[in-house]
Order: structure tokens, then C-alpha cells, then sequence
């Protein structure tokens, strides 16, 4: 399809696509003149994906590079590039102000996700988001340990392994990076977006007249 095609059944004006291409984060149609490519249906599902890190995600063109570039590489398994997913959307927030006991939460969580039995890198976003949770909670007065995100990661678990579950196992593996990238994505958006309203629902019904 000419890029006017693709324009058309992606919702990405021209010149958007044409900034996906110069930034990389388009592979390049096949030439057909000096002036001229055609491009194919692999095009138009890299279209939607960068649409969703980009608008549901909240990715910025820098992240997604990150995102696309683990896809495209074939050496990296199915789980390095999800591993790639999260560094991503740990780039949204800004880094967590590096605090004296910081460094002591990050082994209190540490420990804490062994507990668990996750097999998790060193290196995990969440590890240090959560230990910056624990700290900020902590000098807000609240006496607590890590075992205060058990209700959490107990449905975390149950979430993740549903999600996971629903991935094709028999598609390409194109197919099935962007499958786990989107709906890591788009489901995690989904979650904050719900229990936001579960907690309005909740909120009302306890301190409606409070």
C-alpha cells in the first residue's frame, strides 16, 4: 500500500508516519521509485502499536525507540523485551529522589519479592519504585513494613499470570512480543483506571456524609 494507504487505515496523519520513519521507530517500506514506497500490513500493526504505547501508555517517542528496538531485535527473548516494556514505563515517572534509607528499603524489598518466589532482575523499575513507596510512607509517620503490599501483590500475581496466559504461544514472534508489550501496557493503564473508580464507589458509600 502507497503511504497515503496506510495514513488512511492507521489514523496517522503523513507526516506522522514520516517522523515514525526518520526516528526509526518505522521500519522503511520497499522502494518502488526515488520518491515512492509501498508498505505492508507489518507496517500498519507497528502504526497501532506505537498509537498505544504513544495515547494509552503515556511513552514518549524516546521510550517507545526502546520499546520497538527489543522488538526488532531477535536475539533478545520474549521476556527480555517485556523486561524492555517496563524499563519504559518506568521512564514516565520521575526518578525517585535518592534518600538516606533508601538504600535499606531497596533490601527490605529485595527480600521481600524473594519471599515471594518471583524470579526477578536486580535491575527491575519496580524494585526501586517500591522501595521509594516504603520510604515515603515511612516518614509520613506510618509504621509499617514491606509486608504491607501483600494484599497487592497477591492480586498483582493473579493479574499478571492471566495476562500472560492470554498471550498466543503460537503466533510469530513478532506477534507475540507485541502482544505482551500491549497488554502490559494497556492493562496496567486499565488497573489505576479501576481501582480509581472502585475506590470513588467505596469512598461514597463510607464518607459520603463525613
Amino acid at each position: 500500500m502507497r503511504i497515503s494507504e496506510l495514513s488512511r487505515r492507521s489514523g496517522r496523519s503523513i507526516a506522522t508516519i514520516k517522523y515514525y520513519l526518520r526516528e526509526g521507530l518505522l521500519p522503511a517500506g520497499c522502494r518502488t521509485s526515488a520518491n515512492q514506497a509501498d508498505y505492508g500490513e507489518d507496517h500498519l500493526r507497528r502504526l497501532r502499536l506505537i498509537t498505544i504505547l504513544l495515547e494509552v501508555g503515556g511513552l514518549t517517542i524516546t521510550s517507545i525507540k526502546i520499546v520497538v528496538d527489543a522488538i526488532d531485535d531477535e536475539s533478545r527473548t520474549v521476556h527480555e523485551v517485556l523486561g524492555a516494556a517496563h524499563h519504559a514505563l518506568a521512564l514516565r515517572v520521575a526518578t525517585p529522589v535518592a534518600l538516606p534509607e533508601h538504600d535499606e528499603a531497596e533490601a527490605e524489598i529485595d527480600d521481600y519479592v524473594r519471599t515471594l518466589g518471583w524470579n526477578v532482575k536486580a535491575d527491575a523499575p519496580g524494585r526501586r519504585e517500591l522501595a521509594a513507596v516504603l520510604v515515603s510512607l515511612r516518614r509520613m509517620g506510618w509504621r509499617i513494613d514491606a509486608g504491607v503490599f501483600d494484599e497487592y501483590a497477591r492480586a498483582a500475581d493473579q493479574i499478571a499470570a492471566w495476562e500472560l496466559a492470554r498471550t498466543p504461544d503460537d503466533a510469530d514472534r513478532t506477534a507475540i512480543v507485541e502482544a505482551v508489550v500491549v497488554g502490559t501496557v494497556a492493562f496496567e493503564t486499565a488497573l489505576v483506571a479501576l481501582r480509581r473508580l472502585a475506590e470513588e464507589h467505596h469512598s461514597a458509600a463510607r464518607y459520603q456524609h463525613r
